[in-house]
């Protein structure tokens, strides 16, 4: 298994997003987190965007007010996860056009419907934009 968890956090340390694909306690989940958020946030620009936490390695990118953490086994490449990232930010954007923090809050069931159409048991399984919002809008169609 690659992706261990995805996280989208605001700038002041705030998740809006959490998805995991191991199981973890509640009170584990909320230590991780905060230990994760605190390090990443704590960095500067100059600072590559890899951190190894734990049995974890977190690729992080900030884009405009939101940080998108991804937790990773040790042996995975960072620059795909990077790309992955890029990837999930892009997907948002064609669906929301410019996505913010308050697109996420507010449709936060489609953003999760993303990611579970992209990783699959922590797993990249579609990179295609175009499949990946096919599911969302035909819902958006129907209803």
């Amino acid at each position: 298994m690659g992706i261990r968890f995805v996280l989208l956090v605001n700038k002041q340390g705030q998740t809006r997003l959490a998805q995991y694909y191991e199981h973890l306690c509640l009170d584990e989940r909320r230590a991780l987190e905060g230990e994760i958020v605190r390090k990443c946030l704590a960095r500067t620009d100059q600072q590559c965007s890899f951190v190894e936490h734990r049995n974890y390695k977190v690729v992080y990118r900030r884009y405009a007010s939101l940080f998108f953490l991804v937790g990773v086994d040790n042996d995975e490449n960072e620059l795909a996860i990077l790309e992955f990232i890029h990837l999930l930010v892009e997907t948002m954007d064609r669906h929301f056009g410019n996505v913010c923090e308050l697109d996420i809050m507010f449709h936060l069931e489609k953003v999760h419907f993303m990611l579970e159409e992209m990783v699959m048991n922590g797993c990249i399984v579609e990179t295609s934009k175009q499949n990946i919002l096919a599911p969302i809008q035909l819902m958006e169609k129907t209803s």
